[in-house]
């Protein structure tokens, strides 16, 4: 008898890393890298200085938290903003900015929302998000998920941005286990961006071929006047 993979809280972890990487990477433009160690801890906090949570329910329960520095956090917007082709007088210069903490807001459920699709794709279950709450702080403030868990597991992961600047994901959840009964396709995730993309180019194509297709029945009708 075939022995059934199991897949781990740890294993969701991970998954959880490489939507991080994989987001924020490309939003930046930068490398982001995560440590292979990952930290056990007690209880989740968000710290200075500037914290984000996400909670999420469904096929398992949990609490996201990143801790941004203010030099990780500056680091991100920045060149979130600059690939975007924002005037440099437009960027903010204060991790303190409303604008900054609302573009981490938004990397972070595009993270969420990525981690959520490979959840139902890879694991066939279900979960789903609130809004991510992301603020500037000065001080610890420890947050707890709303629910009564048997087996409470809490992680740690350092990341790395591009310039060695050092942000935290800390990610609290019921301890739990996935097994694969049998083997199944993992679908590959569809891009929106990648089939509204398609769809201009092929539009292109075929408006770039009616052009030539007119202007060789042009010059046909204008070699048939001339009897050539």
């Amino acid at each position: 008898m075939a022995k059934s993979k199991v897949i781990s809280t740890d294993d969701i972890l991970a998954t959880l890393c490489h939507s991080v990487t994989g987001v924020l990477s490309s939003a930046s433009g930068n490398s982001i890298s995560y440590s292979a160690m990952v930290q056990k801890i007690t209880r989740t906090c968000m710290r200075p200085d500037i914290g984000c949570f996400v909670l999420f329910d469904g096929g398992f329960t949990g609490l996201v938290i990143t801790n941004f520095t203010s030099q990780a956090a500056m680091e991100i917007y920045h060149d979130y903003m600059r690939s975007m082709g924002m005037p440099e007088e437009e960027i903010a210069h204060s991790h303190l900015s409303d604008d900054v903490s609302n573009v981490l807001g938004e990397l972070m459920n595009q993270i969420v929302g990525d981690f959520t699709s490979k959840v139902r794709e890879q694991l066939h279950t279900s979960i789903t998000q609130n809004q991510p709450k992301m603020m500037a702080i000065n001080k610890q403030v420890q947050i707890s998920v709303d629910t009564t868990m048997d087996r409470p597991q809490a992680r740690r992961v350092t990341f790395t941005t591009a310039k060695q600047n050092i942000f935290y994901l800390e990610l609290a959840m019921d301890k739990t286990e996935f097994i694969k009964l049998h083997d199944f396709d993992i679908s590959e995730a569809v891009d929106p961006d990648d089939i509204i993309a398609n769809e201009a180019k092929q539009k292109a194509e075929k408006e770039n071929a009616a052009k030539t297709s007119v202007v060789d029945d042009a010059d046909d009708d204008f070699m048939a006047d001339l009897g050539l």
